[in-house]
């Protein structure tokens, strides 16, 4: 993983106290730097005319919360009237920010008088240098690009434009706020810049900080532009229906995402008319949850859930999908929310959409996603390729459908190959051990 170095210099004359403002306490110089994306390390000259006894690193991160959030570092230093601090947010600790993400700091000096100064508040763009960013703008969005000519950024951000176009016209959802996307030439360089996301990610989107990465290849130009419109969606909804009481439904966010991406493909087509056909059709009180591991059952859920989002869209009336949003994010559970904006509830959903696309009756035998042990991603990511799809199920469910040759289908199981089940067997044979020593323990203290 690459490491890269900003380093931003901020002078005295940037900062005034908030707190005994003509107070003794200076703070001369700032110096933020970045070792992307692993670490940033903040660091401080402080003099005082009594010795500075505490030191406290205010930080957070510009974002949607149920709260500010706000952390505390406290360096160590030797008391004194002139001192040099410095403090280091780990991310591998902490887990890493989005690249773009916009994080604010400010120190907090107290000295061996009681005397107190904060500094103002400041921001740091959480952001690489090792690639030469440039900038287009329109309307609400910005796009960041490098290593391309700014004619590709251009196809970009016009397409953008006219899925957002589209998807106000269709559903009345809007940007609420400036959405920022950043477009890595290659999904390695997206890889390098996020800790902790699968290897098969090409796309991601952060509602709480309206940022969308994506991992365009060079000649990816058209995928990627169905998935910057899948990872808009998800930046619009989440940002829209952001609570700290309640969430969207996979179906819902997923159905509305690859129905912004624009027309359905004929896999996705002749997967689900395989389903209505053979009576394997999900719930969609299933499909408000993890969707399936398996490669033709994922790809069945996201058609699925397109087609549900595809008929309220065309059988109702607009305002009738933005009113279910908005009671999503008042906090109103789904079946609700859902009588609320169209007068019906979930499974009269399920059994109203099933006969518009002449799908057998709902019943207790509808076949429901297979529970996995393997956590679920968060439904924002998408994949490099939708011919990586076999593969990536494996190990995430949440993903865009499956291609519609089978030949690209047929990956080996996860939990079938030699390599998980010897991890599965060791895993059983560590946690019966521990119990074991657990039993003997209590038998000798009783």
């Amino acid at each position: 993983m690459h490491r890269f170095l900003i380093v931003l210099l901020l002078y005295a004359s940037l900062y005034t106290p908030s707190v005994h403002a003509q107070g003794p306490i200076q703070i001369d110089s700032h110096e933020v730097v970045l070792e992307f994306p692993e670490r940033l390390t903040f660091s401080a000259h402080i003099e005082s005319d009594s010795p500075i006894e505490r030191v406290i690193l205010e930080y957070g991160v510009d974002e949607l919360t149920c709260g500010k959030v706000l952390a505390k570092g406290f360096p160590q230093f030797e008391p004194g009237r002139s001192i040099d601090v410095s403090w280091t947010w780990e991310m591998l600790q902490s887990g890493s920010q989005p690249p773009g993400a916009r994080i604010w700091y400010r120190w907090r000096v107290i000295d061996a008088t009681g005397d107190e100064s904060v500094s103002d508040e400041q921001r740091v763009i959480w952001l690489d240098d090792q690639h030469q960013w440039q900038s287009v703008s329109r309307g609400d969005l910005t796009l960041y690009w490098y290593d391309r000519p700014r004619s590709f950024a251009s196809e970009l951000i016009n397409s953008a434009v006219d899925s957002l176009t589209r998807l106000e016209e269709e559903s009345g959802l809007a940007p609420e706020d400036l959405i920022d996307m950043y477009i890595y030439s290659s999904a390695e360089d997206l890889r390098d810049a996020v800790l902790f996301e699968p290897g098969w990610t090409g796309g991601l989107a952060y509602p709480e900080h309206n940022i969308l990465i994506i991992g365009i290849g060079d000649d990816q130009l058209d995928w990627g532009k169905t998935t910057e419109a899948h990872e808009l969606t998800h930046v619009l909804v989440g940002h829209l229906t952001f609570s700290c009481l309640s969430s969207v439904p996979t179906w819902l966010n997923e159905g509305i995402a690859v129905y912004n991406e624009g027309e359905f493909d004929q896999g996705s087509t002749t997967t689900l008319q395989r389903g209505i056909d053979d009576g394997t059709l999900f719930s969609v009180r299933a499909l408000g949850g993890s969707f399936s591991e398996h490669p033709d059952r994922a790809s069945l859920a996201y058609a699925q859930s397109y087609s549900l989002v595809n008929y309220l869209i065309n059988t109702y009336n607009t305002n009738d999908l933005l009113q279910l949003f908005h009671n999503l994010r008042d906090g109103i559970p789904i079946d609700e929310a859902l009588r609320q904006a169209y007068g019906f509830g979930v499974d009269e959903l399920d059994d109203l959409w099933r006969a518009s696309v002449n799908a057998a009756p709902r019943n207790e035998q509808a076949v429901e996603p297979i529970t996995t042990l393997i956590p679920t991603a968060v439904p924002t990511l998408r994949p490099i390729d939708p011919l990586t799809i076999a593969q990536a199920i494996e190990v995430a469910p949440t993903t865009v459908p499956a291609p519609s040759n089978p030949s690209e289908t047929n990956s080996p199981n996860v939990q079938t190959s030699p390599e998980t089940s010897g991890a599965t067997i060791i895993a059983f044979l560590a946690v019966a051990l521990f119990m074991l020593v657990a039993i003997m323990r209590k038998r000798k203290t009783s």
